[in-house]
């Protein structure tokens, strides 16, 4: 009895020993693997959002920088800022400045001075025209004579007066006109014997100047330009002292409009009395005629002014 008692007890022993291992390895697996797993996804989930939301703030902080330095003005495209900040700067990287016309007179003479050139060098004009009308149509290059009111050439226009009147001839030549005749003056001015600066005709007389066409060109007598007129006299008034410029390049105008040693008001009023004449050649209903316009003499640099436009009364617009 003894020696069985003793097998029953080895053998429930060795059962207990072999059921309780597998059981404590398998626990502790678990438990192994939930503490690796566990925290790292938790760590995981909560680093993503974090990193998304100080993006974010970042982003928003730069938005509202950008909109405190800009100060409701656009940087100009291709320069660094509108202005300099410092005396000396590098001029490509800013945008010309505009200045007022009086301004830029008081700066061609003193670039004269300063140059030591000559102070009866001629004052230029360039004028940048806006030649488009309704549509697709446009306004013809033109030629004009305005009479500037503080003239700047020494000698006077040589002009010509076609007219069969003996009196009327007679009395263009007594007012000031070079040459006064017939058809006696065709011959002449085709071998050029006979050059003027412009030409001037009654109305009567205009079919009989055909063969003076290719010869004359630009300035061969037209009503437009005011060169065909009965009052003779007020013709030679306007074109014995008169300034002619032209449109060129389809869209400019390049004029003397006066010479350097004149008194600043003298430069201002000729400049004046050149925009308003150009001006009228456009109607004002389709907006500023000038698009642009510079200021320059012939030793010095082109300075772009502000012009003034004529003002448009009511009833005209």
């Amino acid at each position: 009895m003894a020696a069985c008692t003793r097998n029953i007890a080895k053998v429930l022993t060795g059962c207990h020993r072999h059921l309780l291992i597998p059981c404590g390895q398998s626990l502790t697996s678990i438990s192994q693997t939930a503490s690796r797993h566990l925290p790292t996804r938790n760590f995981a989930a909560a680093a993503k959002p974090a990193k998304k939301e100080k993006k974010d703030e970042k982003t928003t902080v730069e938005k509202r920088e950008r909109i405190i330095d800009n100060t409701n003005r656009h940087k100009p495209y291709g320069y660094t800022a509108w202005s300099p900040t410092d005396d000396v700067y590098i001029t490509k990287f800013y945008p010309k400045p505009v200045y007022d016309p009086g301004t830029a007179v008081d700066m061609l003479k003193s670039f004269q001075r300063i140059d030591l050139t000559s102070p009866k060098q001629p004052v230029y004009i360039d004028l940048k025209l806006d030649m488009k009308l309704e549509k697709k149509k446009k306004v013809d290059p033109f030629v004009s004579t305005v009479h500037l009111p503080h003239p700047f050439k020494t000698e006077m226009n040589k002009v010509l007066v076609f007219t069969e009147d003996p009196d009327q001839a007679k009395l263009a030549v007594e007012n000031g006109a070079a040459f006064a005749g017939g058809e006696e003056l065709i011959p002449k001015i085709l071998d050029e014997e006979i050059v003027a600066d412009f030409y001037l005709s009654v109305p009567g007389f205009i079919n009989k100047l055909n063969p003076l066409k290719n010869k004359l060109r630009k300035k061969f007598p037209k009503s437009k330009r005011g060169l065909v007129g009965v009052d003779i006299l007020k013709m030679l008034q306007l074109f014995k002292t008169g300034h002619e410029y032209l449109v060129e390049r389809d869209c400019y105008v390049v004029t003397k409009i006066a010479t350097l040693d004149m008194p600043k008001e003298h430069i201002l009023s000729n400049l004046q009395t050149v925009i308003e004449d150009v001006c009228t050649h456009r109607p004002a209903s389709f907006g500023p005629f000038i698009q642009k316009a510079i200021i320059s003499s012939a030793t010095s640099e082109a300075l772009e002014f502000q012009f003034h436009p004529p003002a448009v009364e009511e009833d005209a617009v």
